[in-house]
């Protein structure tokens, strides 16, 4: 909730700068590559436990992504309980059965065949938390009344992208979840009708038998995700 007192501008001196050479920034921009790529989306959990401060650092780690006009319009919901990951799981199935069932449409099923997915989803079980991303549409200054929230859908794939990130970074695996529609877990989670579920995230261990689609080691080269004007 953001207080009115927050709203004016007062400029401060930049808190941090990691000044380095041109030869340092051209390694550390390696390193990192190095590291993301191997980042891999798994389908096959195993169910060891995943502490909830690691969750917590995570998330807090996705709060500082920046955000139009700095509304940070996000709320996560990180779930252990059992019985809440299992009603999670039903409704999913649910839907993912009528998508593959044909109301997906030809070409789109056709396109996930080489990930190798389908309408059954255990990692929603067997994955020790799950991590609910919620948009909010609008905001709420202390006293109740509304403002409104710019640039949400990106804001919130950038705080997404932080999240998969220090995940990663800490050791962990993910999975991202978009069942459509999700409105249920608005009401399962208590959340206000101003959120909108954007998507879930399986965070856990892979399994020992854990494997990922070999198409999902081939990236568009450089060439084609890059242009440059100089």
């Amino acid at each position: 909730m953001i207080d009115r007192k927050d709203i004016s501008y007062h400029p401060l001196p930049l808190p941090f700068y990691h000044d380095m050479t041109d030869d340092e920034m051209h390694m550390a921009a390696l390193d990192f590559i190095e590291f993301i790529q191997h980042r891999h989306s798994v389908r096959d959990f195993t169910d060891r436990p995943v502490p909830r401060g690691i969750i917590e650092n995570c998330i807090k780690a996705a709060g500082s992504a920046p955000s139009g006009a700095n509304h940070q319009p996000w709320h996560f919901v990180a779930i252990a309980n059992p019985e809440f990951k299992q009603r999670i799981r039903k409704a999913a199935e649910e839907e993912e059965h009528k998508f593959y069932a044909g109301g997906g449409g030809d070409e789109w099923i056709k396109a996930l065949e080489p990930i190798g997915t389908d309408e059954s989803k255990p990692h929603l079980t067997i994955a020790p938390w799950l991590i609910v991303v919620f948009a909010q549409r609008y905001g709420q200054f202390e006293d109740g009344e509304k403002f409104k929230n710019y640039y949400v859908p990106e804001s919130v794939g950038i705080a997404t992208g932080f999240l998969l990130a220090a995940l990663h970074h800490a050791g962990l695996t993910s999975l991202i979840h978009t069942p459509n529609p999700m409105k249920f877990l608005s009401e399962m989670l208590g959340r206000p009708i101003s959120e909108k579920p954007a998507m879930i995230i399986a965070v856990g261990h892979p399994a020992k038998h854990a494997t990922v689609p070999e198409i999902a080691k081939i990236k568009k080269p450089l060439d084609e995700i890059l242009t440059f004007y100089e």
